[in-house]
């Protein structure tokens, strides 16, 4: 670990002063260390509840989403913030507003910070040079989902008490999934080991050059793993050529009992959710509390947000008082 990454476990601000939060692709391990020792530090129950008083999240989600966009609304108010959730279906942006149009009225409202998931990628990106608030990207398009990706190495960090030198199995539909890619660009940065699995229709043989280490047959990718991921099959996204049923899936890709044996014998089950039991895994190991991290992975989603928030929010005092620090 460099000095810089050290140094950012005893002053968070020091690792992390981005104007944004748009993926995890460009991300510094130190950047990821800043974030995850604050994520650390509200997951212990550390309180700020004044820190963002005053100031506006805004949640716009083009997408629908339950679990993610509670999560930053319930962040967000722990520490302080005033919180307002944009209806899309009724809105303009619904009626043919473009994006940048949206993008003018939201400035007008001067929010501190917004939250944007779209199906498109690129769209929170798109917002983020257009508007002064500060852009979390909370999942655009197949690209990235980055707090989904910090609460997964947040959830393996704390029950494993380290990153580095683990090797973590990706299973489903890897080529839909902003998810996997986030979660690839991350983990590889702090020195996990990534297998995607899959079958060659969802699993983009090109994933190999960003570091991960392909398999297309379940029991080879998942031999002595410490950890399974496993994602649901996107059919919504998914082109003729790429469908397969649900009984197939699971048969030669679902992870149950036997498929978990032949990971590492102390392997955990994370899922990002949401979650098709019987296709992608058994109910069984979903609710296993001996194995399953999955409500570990919900309860750890909000102190990511609020470590996400608080540190968005430093670099913009940081800013304020006129350092130079990166957008």
């Amino acid at each position: 670990m460099s000095a810089t990454a050290v140094t950012s476990r005893h002053n968070p601000a020091l690792g992390f002063h981005r104007q944004h939060l748009l993926g995890c692709e460009d991300l510094r391990p130190w950047e990821i260390e800043a974030l995850l020792e604050r994520a650390d530090a509200f997951a212990d129950g550390a309180q700020s509840p004044d820190l963002l008083r005053g100031q506006t999240l805004i949640n716009l989600f083009f997408e629908d989403s339950t679990r993610t966009r509670t999560a930053f609304e319930v962040a967000a108010r722990r520490l302080g913030a005033d919180v307002v959730n944009m209806q899309v279906a009724s809105s303009s942006v619904n009626k043919g507003e473009s994006l940048l149009d949206t993008a003018a009225t939201l400035n007008a409202l001067d929010p501190a910070f917004l939250v944007v998931r779209h199906p498109e990628s690129g769209a929170p990106a798109l917002l983020a040079s257009k508007v002064q608030a500060a852009v979390v990207n909370g999942g655009d398009g197949t690209h990235e989902h980055p707090t989904q990706a910090l609460l997964d190495a947040l959830t393996l960090r704390r029950h494993f008490g380290q990153l580095e030198g683990l090797t973590v199995a990706i299973c489903g539909d890897i080529a839909h999934s902003r998810v996997a890619r986030s979660n690839l660009f991350l983990l590889t940065q702090m020195g996990v080991k990534v297998r995607l699995i899959g079958p060659p229709g969802l699993v983009p043989a090109a994933f190999e050059a960003l570091g991960a280490e392909i398999h297309f047959r379940r029991d080879s990718g998942l031999k002595g793993v410490d950890a399974v991921m496993m994602l649901r099959l996107q059919r919504e996204r998914m082109a003729g050529s790429q469908q397969i049923t649900a009984g197939e899936f699971f048969r030669f890709y679902g992870l149950d009992a036997a498929a978990l044996a032949l990971a590492a014998k102390q392997a955990v089950i994370l899922h990002p959710g949401p979650m098709n039991r019987g296709v992608e895994i058994a109910s069984s190991l979903a609710d296993d509390p001996t194995r399953s991290l999955i409500a570990t992975q919900v309860r750890l989603g909000v102190a990511v947000r609020q470590a996400c928030f608080a540190a968005l929010q430093a670099a913009r005092i940081a800013r304020s008082d006129g350092l130079e620090l990166e957008s």
